[in-house]
């Protein structure tokens, strides 16, 4: 009887106003989550530089820890986009939430590092501790089917010891000697590496140039109420690409200030400031809205992995949840 009531008194606002729930939807600021990640930058600066607004658009952007939180808010209706990695797109699109991914984000980002001397190749990581991160999440996919098994020839059950841990705590790891190597992202690489703490052993995006890794998604009811706000979106998201690429000594700092970098100190002494761990950083990551063929065939690889790792029920298709209409009506 309640839900009978709520939907004749929307009834009647309708009828009243004008409006029905696609034209709510419309009026109201369109909300979009993005995971507190460097590589998610396009979302900050469109949002500071107010890329948003000269599309006409009104956001409500909000920084999110990871990935799981902001699909568990899509998923709840509250939010309406999200910058967020490919693997969780599909993985709980697999789970019955129909998404879509729209665009690229960042390519790069993640590397092998290790504070051990003995460790200068992957075939090295034979009988080490590495540092990972959540098992099942997107790196880690990306980690076991990828970096150990495709590029090394490793067993991550078997043929090193792989531990969870926050990517925050990796570093320390290393300096403590808990761990002989880690996989991690910047600019926890770059913080590493210019403080001397490690060396890089595999830099991902050598191995594999471009790969995409987050990307902006949307629900489909998101794409059914408002097509219109989600091409205003994506224009938006390639001008703060755009400006990430003209601007960048501009852009490293907005980036330090934003992403909380601190100066890394050298064993010597000598100081490095923030600025400079995000140009460092910039050397393994970088940021293009366009899915190319090869974008998508490294979200199919992903998928394939997932599969093989037990992480999703069956076979899936990248080409199912890839949409680029939005993208060429935004004229990319």
């Amino acid at each position: 009887m309640k839900r009978t009531i709520i939907t004749a008194c929307a009834a009647v606002t309708a009828l009243l106003t004008g409006f029905g729930p696609a034209d709510a939807a419309e009026n109201r600021p369109l909300r979009v989550g993005w995971v507190f990640a460097m590589a998610n930058a396009p979302a900050l600066v469109a949002d500071r530089k107010g890329f948003y607004a000269e599309e006409g658009l009104t956001v409500d952007a909000k920084p999110f820890g990871d990935g799981p939180v902001i699909q568990q808010a899509l998923a709840a209706g509250e939010l309406d986009a999200a910058y967020i990695g490919a693997p969780p797109v599909y993985q709980w699109a697999a789970r019955g939430l129909d998404s879509r991914i729209l665009a690229k984000v960042n390519y790069g980002q993640a590397a092998v590092i290790a504070a051990a001397p003995g460790i200068r190749t992957l075939a090295d990581l034979r009988g080490r501790r590495l540092a990972g991160v959540a098992r099942g999440s997107g790196m880690d996919v990306l980690l076991r089917g990828f970096v150990l098994k495709d590029a090394a020839g490793l067993d991550p059950d078997r043929d090193l010891s792989v531990t969870a841990m926050p990517v925050g705590t990796m570093n320390a790891a290393l300096d403590g000697g808990t761990a002989d190597a880690a996989f991690a992202w910047e600019p926890f690489i770059s913080q590493q590496v210019l403080r001397g703490g490690a060396h890089v052993v595999f830099d991902v995006n050598q191995a594999l140039p471009g790969y995409p890794w987050y990307v902006v998604m949307a629900p489909v009811k998101t794409l059914a109420e408002r097509p219109d706000d989600v091409v205003r979106l994506l224009r938006a998201h390639a001008k703060a690409i755009a400006w990430l690429s003209d601007h960048p000594a501009e852009a490293d700092a907005l980036i330090a200030d934003a992403f909380k970098l601190e100066p890394v100190k050298r064993a010597d002494g000598t100081g490095i400031p923030a600025t400079a761990v995000a140009a460092e950083a910039r050397k393994r990551l970088g940021w293009s809205d366009r899915l190319e063929d090869s974008d998508l065939a490294f979200i199919q690889r992903l998928m394939d992995y997932s599969l093989a790792l037990g992480f999703i029920p069956g076979p899936m298709k990248a080409a199912d949840i890839v949409d680029t209409s939005y993208l060429r009506r935004a004229g990319r």
